[in-house]
């Protein structure tokens, strides 16, 4: 009986692990796929990028974690630096995830 107990303890903790680490590459892969799909119906960077930037910074960090003046502080700052890597045929999902991480730490110092 005590046997069947850890492995059910240790289950759960392969599967929080398995999630934290889904989570930390979640944002490229959240804004890559946001942003090719977008590219093929809006076919504007700007508008993608900002709209891809939106969706996946608060699908990343949930509302529980995340302070209003956090979000849109890191929105803001990511809007207007992190937006332009981005081309038409390459969304620089590793380029904008480092510079969103960026403005994360920029807006969590203030």
């Amino acid at each position: 009986m005590e046997k069947r107990g850890v492995e059910s303890l240790l289950l759960v903790f392969v599967i929080l692990g398995l999630l934290v680490g889904q989570s930390a590459a979640s944002f490229k892969t959240c804004y890559e796929s946001c942003f090719l799909t977008c590219m093929i119906s809006e076919r504007s960077l700007l508008k993608c990028g900002a709209k891809c930037l939106k969706k996946c910074i608060f699908d990343t960090y949930s509302s529980h974690t995340l302070k209003h003046t956090d979000y849109f502080c890191k929105l803001g700052c990511a809007t207007s630096l992190c937006t332009n890597l981005s081309t038409k045929l390459d969304p620089a999902a590793e380029k904008v995830e480092g510079c969103v991480n960026s403005c994360s730490e920029t807006c969590s110092k203030n």
